[in-house]
């Protein structure tokens, strides 16, 4: 294979994508502005600039073949500008809606999925409404508090996020996130999460991989196990879901699609425009892992078979707040061939931090999920 691929954001995710291309033949650049990006140390070229630069970018188009994303908040005229001069997968238009919450939302309700009740928050007169009366449109029910305030833009991992008990506090907790676009939203009872990540290509082929039960704690991914221990129909409704998404956004390239469920009913929480923490399973225990699927997809090429090559398995991310005591005993793992273990290759831990995870396959999803959590702990003591 020859070209040259480009990926904007050097983090993790562009790391995995990075190496995925080499072993298939492709050399990569990566664009980042920090010299210390992960994927930087392992491309080709890394294009130190900020993702606006227009030269950086010019150099990027014209080095590269194609060019992709592994974060979703690059600045859509960048990826506009690139999509220009090279290919560009996903496209802008469907990178555009899945980096705003709004425009998220309003476009699952617009293909008939089902999200948390939510207002969307960008002039003093809506906070006044919300605060006074509970609701924008008097054609909904009333808030239940607590809700959750969340920018439009720019969140991930729990940030950009404010906890709001009385509806008294939405004027105040606005002005902390300095009154920028918001949405505010029903804080779910949930009965669990999952996520659905899927590959489509550009003559609309899709395939997708097992559906992951996950965990979050505070606001943060810990656990993920496939095959998840959810009724079948709600599984099958959301890789549904998945699909349809899919399709209506005409997208190219690895999507991930979180669920929550909530009184056996499902409800799309939010979309990511490229491979997914969720996903890393896919490296150890998949027949093809998310990011060769990205490469494939990118490329043109046929996707990959996602079928699982073992009966189950569990990933728990390694956080900055691991590092506390020093570095981990990553010794303790070199007897145990169902655990693998992998470091981003970060600097500096910082509590909430993804500085890795840590995978273990087996037979059962319960089992191992337990196993995983017991010997990220016996690393980190």
């Amino acid at each position: 294979m020859a070209g040259m691929l480009g990926v904007l954001g050097g983090g993790q995710l562009g790391n995995f994508f990075v190496l995925a291309a080499k072993e298939m033949g492709y050399q990569t650049a990566v664009l980042d502005p920090d010299p210390d990006a992960p994927a930087g140390v392992n491309a080709d070229v890394h294009i130190v600039a900020p993702f606006d630069d227009a030269e950086a970018l010019k150099k990027l188009a014209t080095l590269c073949i194609a060019v992709t994303i592994e974060f979703e908040n690059p600045p859509v005229a960048s990826l506009e500008f690139l999509a220009q001069h090279v290919t560009v997968r996903p496209s802008p238009a469907a990178v555009a809606i899945a980096q705003n919450r709004r425009e998220e939302k309003q476009f699952c309700q617009t293909i008939g999925l089902r999200v948390a009740p939510y207002e969307v928050l960008e002039t003093p007169e809506d906070a006044e409404r919300i605060t006074h009366h509970g609701v924008l449109d008097s054609h909904l029910d009333p808030f239940r508090t607590p809700l959750i305030m969340k920018t439009s833009r720019n969140g991930y991992d729990g940030k950009g996020q404010r906890l709001v008990s009385h509806v008294s506090e939405v004027s105040q907790q606005w002005d902390s996130f300095g009154n920028v676009p918001c949405i505010v939203e029903q804080k779910m009872l949930l009965d669990a999460e999952f996520s659905v990540i899927l590959a489509r290509s550009e003559s609309g082929d899709i395939a997708v991989f097992t559906p992951a039960e996950n965990v979050h704690v505070d606001g943060i991914l810990d656990i993920s196990c496939a095959p998840s221990s959810l009724d079948s129909q709600i599984l099958e409704q959301g890789k549904s879901a998945a699909i349809t998404i899919a399709e209506e956004l005409k997208y190219v390239g690895v999507l991930a699609v979180e669920f929550f469920v909530s009184e056996n009913k499902l409800f799309v929480n939010e979309l990511a425009p490229r491979p997914h923490n969720s996903g890393h399973w896919t490296l150890d225990a998949a027949l093809t892992s998310q990011f060769e699927q990205q490469v494939r997809a990118l490329v043109g090429e046929s996707l990959g078979d996602p079928s699982m090559t073992s009966p189950a398995v569990a990933m728990v991310n390694l956080l900055g707040d691991r590092w506390t005591n020093g570095e981990p005993h990553f010794d303790l793992l070199q007897n145990d061939s169902s655990a693998h273990v992998y470091l981003y290759g970060k600097k500096e831990p910082r509590p909430g931090r993804k500085m890795g995870h840590l995978t273990m396959t087996g037979d059962d999803a319960h089992v191992v999920a337990n196993q995983a959590r017991s010997l990220r702990d016996a690393i980190t003591k």
